[in-house]
């Protein structure tokens, strides 16, 4: 019997409509691996490449004899559109690599599904098209995809499976690359699935997009309770809301195995119940003062529980430059106790730091080279407490066993108030990134993350939800969806546009390929 040949690749961009442009360099500070160098990756303890290619990996080689073929895996986390030249040139090379290995008996792809460029605004669906084009439509193409995709008709149309993640913190990628595993198995047995696709005009809030509980986790299990013999998939994914693209949208994709009709019905019915309980999306922030306000009893008081302040409008997750001052200044000029903030992107002053050396005590100017509206400079007397490589591996949460690269870091003391400084944009979801310079975050009184969620599954077992303050300050990753300035949007949509109704539409099925 001959092994299946089956390809794996990935291509990862969640792009923020207001941020600047992604940059080959912000690709291969993450990850840019190719074929044997991609396939290396994947073998190590703590691969850079995407879980989704990892989970797919093992659920493979657990089964009879396979044969990957090594492509592409390109990752940024989140930015700005993808300037055009540097996509056009993943697809060359993810194109020419299929090329190469034809024939194929299948492909897989860990994709975001929330990416744009600077002139095609569904990079997704234009890559999994030309995987496609070369594959021919006998060849299961299937793809798992972020919980905040921006879901397109050209994408669901490409693949024969897109299989969302069902955790916020994204915590599944592995279980949702096994998944896929599974039903690759089965179509290379001849089974050939069918999809359904429904959009809703609605954009939740992230701070509501949590699936711990709340109005997500309602209608994620809402989703999971048709699973059954027939009903291989639920994937009901949130999407981007600061994507600001025609994409825009929560959506809902029901695979089953053979039934279209069952598809269409579940995926109207999911669709219809989500929009019923839109009232419910709602955030709740902490005005600065009263967070600040906060920070100051709790560092005062040792008997008070500690705080995690999350700086939600500036999240690197979503495409913040990780760099607002607006709570750092606010502390600091507060006189707050025993507060870290992490971590702060800010090249230019982790350089400084390492240049003047431990012990060093200098004038720290923050954001000097920055000219984002929101990210405004900030001076303070800054001693420097410790200096790393800023390479770490995780140990909880979405960076789990994951290799991380922060670049040069340094931790500064400004009065009460240390701040981990890194030279490449992340966002703090890994206890690792502080602890790594020193700091036990047992003894911290406050810690201020620049993240959205993800830091939920990174920092859970200190700060239970109870113990975590969302901070309403500005910045490119606002919830506040009002402060916006959208341009590409479809309208209406809510809850932009609150006094909208809908009813949700026979949904699209994909029609079988190769039948």
């Amino acid at each position: 019997m001959t092994r299946p040949r089956i390809a794996l690749g990935s291509f990862m961009l969640e792009s923020n409509g207001h941020s600047p442009v992604a940059t080959r360099e912000e690709f291969e500070a993450s990850c840019w691996l190719e074929g044997a160098a991609l396939q290396a990756d994947l073998a190590t303890p703590a691969p850079r490449a995407s879980a989704g290619l990892s989970g797919f990996m093992r659920a493979m080689q657990a089964g009879r004899p396979w044969q990957p073929v090594f492509t592409i895996a390109a990752t940024a986390g989140a930015s700005g559109p993808i300037d055009q030249t540097v996509f056009d040139d993943i697809c060359a090379r993810l194109v020419a690599a299929l090329k190469a290995a034809m024939p194929l008996d299948g492909v897989f792809l860990a994709l975001h599904g929330a990416a744009t460029a600077t002139v095609d605004r569904d990079p997704d669906g234009t890559l999994l098209r030309m995987v496609r084009e070369v594959v021919g439509p006998d060849v299961p193409v299937l793809a798992t995809l972020d919980l905040h995709t921006n879901v397109s008709w050209e994408m669901v149309k490409q693949a024969d499976m897109l299989c969302g993640f069902i955790t916020n913190p994204h915590v599944d990628q592995a279980e949702r690359g096994a998944e896929c595993a599974g039903v690759m198995r089965a179509m290379l047995g001849g089974m050939r699935p069918r999809m359904a696709f429904a959009k809703l005009p609605f954009i939740p809030p992230a701070t509501s997009q949590n699936t711990a509980g709340g109005p997500y986790a309602d209608a994620i299990a809402y989703g999971q309770r048709f699973l059954d013999h027939e009903v291989l998939n639920v994937s009901v994914v949130s999407g981007f809301s600061l994507g600001d693209t025609p994409k825009n949208g929560l959506s809902v994709m029901v695979t089953t195995r053979t039934d279209a009709a069952r598809a269409q019905a579940v995926a109207s019915d999911i669709a219809a119940w989500i929009w019923s309980t839109r009232a419910k999306w709602v955030t709740n922030l902490t005005s600065l003062e009263d967070a600040t306000r906060m920070a100051l009893e709790a560092g005062r008081d040792p008997s008070k529980p500690s705080l995690l302040f999350a700086d939600v409008a500036d999240n690197p997750g979503g495409g913040g430059r990780g760099n607002t001052a607006f709570i750092l200044e606010s502390f600091v000029k507060a006189g707050v106790e025993g507060a870290v903030f992490g971590i702060h992107n800010d090249p230019a002053l982790a350089a400084e730091a390492h240049a003047k050396g431990l012990g060093a005590r200098f004038l720290a100017r923050f954001n000097r080279d920055e000219t984002n509206v929101f990210s405004k400079s900030f001076e303070a007397e800054a001693v420097v407490e410790a200096l790393t490589d800023g390479e770490v591996v995780g140990r909880r949460g979405i960076y789990r066993g994951r290799s991380v690269s922060l670049g040069p870091t340094a931790l500064l003391r400004i009065g009460g108030v240390r701040v981990a400084v890194v030279t490449l944009r992340r966002q703090l979801a890994e206890p690792r990134m502080i602890e790594s310079l020193g700091m036990d975050l047992r003894a911290v009184r406050s810690l201020v993350v620049k993240s959205r969620g993800h830091f939920r599954a990174g920092f859970d077992d200190i700060w239970t939800p109870d113990r975590i303050i969302e901070v309403d300050v500005p910045g490119l990753t606002t919830v506040v969806l009002s402060r916006v300035p959208w341009r590409e949007v479809p309208r209406p949509i809510y809850p932009l546009d609150p006094a909208m109704d809908w009813t949700p539409p026979a949904p699209q099925d994909v029609p079988v390929r190769g039948g």
